[in-house]
């Protein structure tokens, strides 16, 4: 047989690529990585998930397990007859709620607080960030940031304490114009400037720990990117409309969602130690409503279907904002994915 005629031996496959290019080259072979199995999973994580059985066994007692009982919205409930024996009466609760001219009373005020404290509270978190991230010295960063955020841990009664002492109408503020022949101020207990204190009072409170959150997404930001634009010529204000804003953009429709959801929730004890001070007809909230026609003589039931349907508007607030932030472009609390 001639040397051309002979068979040639097939040349060795090559070796397969390892590293970055061998992930790619598997990716692309693949596209869809099997998920590996459940026990396989389970055996490995097992740390991560023995670490989560506190928690989990704190939100089934004292969460879950109390959601249970929320039948007894649909019950005359007394509680010498228990749930079980207690009657079942369907949606009458919900009716004689819905029917009941002083829980609108106490829906209106509690979405007019909520509205205006979303206009005047919720920038104040994000405009203290800025200005507190534009601080060039860390001591005096830390130091002011300390100062603000410090009224969080304060109690509603130590702030209610201190407004009172500086702008009530024995307070220090009306001693000194008293002295100058003016009028004291009638803040603390005027009804007409209610709305304006309890935002006052809430800036003061929470303002310095909400700006927190706002801090870290801050810090997530690429410094790059600011020193790319002045090197473009663009000045402070550019920076911040074109660079701050839009890595803040994301944590700001988060919270703005959450708070949406808990719209009706604006707080109990700053309106009860105040609700005495300025009338029922203004400081009067759902939490306050709840407690005083349902608690406070013995009405369970009724309460029961209050808080159910404050959860209920509270959970499509929620679905409607997350939607309206997926027609922005934005991620919100959750995206499915296809």
């Amino acid at each position: 047989m001639d040397r051309t005629s002979r068979p040639r031996p097939a040349a060795p496959a090559p070796p397969p690529p390892t590293g970055e290019r061998g992930e790619a080259a598997r990716a692309r072979r693949d596209p869809q990585p099997r998920r590996k199995p459940l026990r396989s999973r389970l055996r490995q994580d097992w740390q991560l998930l023995l670490m989560t059985v506190p928690a989990l066994g704190l939100l089934t007692v004292f969460h879950y397990i109390p959601t249970l009982g929320n039948v007894i919205a649909f019950q005359d409930y007394s509680p010498y007859r228990g749930i079980w024996d207690s009657p079942f009466i369907g949606f009458d609760n919900f009716y004689w709620l819905l029917t009941d001219p002083a829980f609108w009373d106490a829906t209106l005020n509690t979405l007019t607080i909520t509205a205006f404290q979303l206009v005047f509270y919720f920038p104040v978190p994000i405009a203290l960030a800025i200005l507190l991230d534009s601080v060039l010295s860390p001591r005096i960063r830390m130091l002011l940031q300390t100062v603000v955020y410090m009224p969080h841990f304060f109690s509603w009664v130590l702030v209610i304490t201190l407004f009172q002492q500086i702008i009530g109408g024995a307070g220090l503020i009306s001693q000194v114009l008293r002295q100058h022949g003016y009028d004291g101020l009638d803040i603390m207990t005027n009804p007409d400037t209610f709305l304006l204190l309890v935002t006052a009072e809430v800036v003061w409170k929470d303002a310095g720990w909400g700006m927190i959150v706002f801090l870290a997404a801050l810090a997530a930001i690429n410094p790059n990117l600011y020193e790319a634009a002045a090197v473009d010529g663009a000045n402070r204000w550019r920076r911040l409309w074109h660079i701050t804003l839009p890595g803040l953009r994301p944590v700001i429709v988060l919270l703005l969602i959450l708070r949406l959801g808990d719209a009706l929730n604006v707080g109990f004890e700053q309106f009860f130690l105040q609700r005495d001070a300025v009338g029922q007809q203004a400081a009067e909230v759902l939490d306050t409503f709840i407690y005083w026609q349902t608690l406070a003589v013995g009405e369970w039931s009724y309460g029961a279907a209050a808080g159910l349907v404050k959860g209920v508007v509270g959970l499509a607030l929620i679905l409607v904002a997350n939607k309206v932030a997926h027609m922005m472009g934005e991620n919100g609390i959750y995206r499915r994915t296809s």
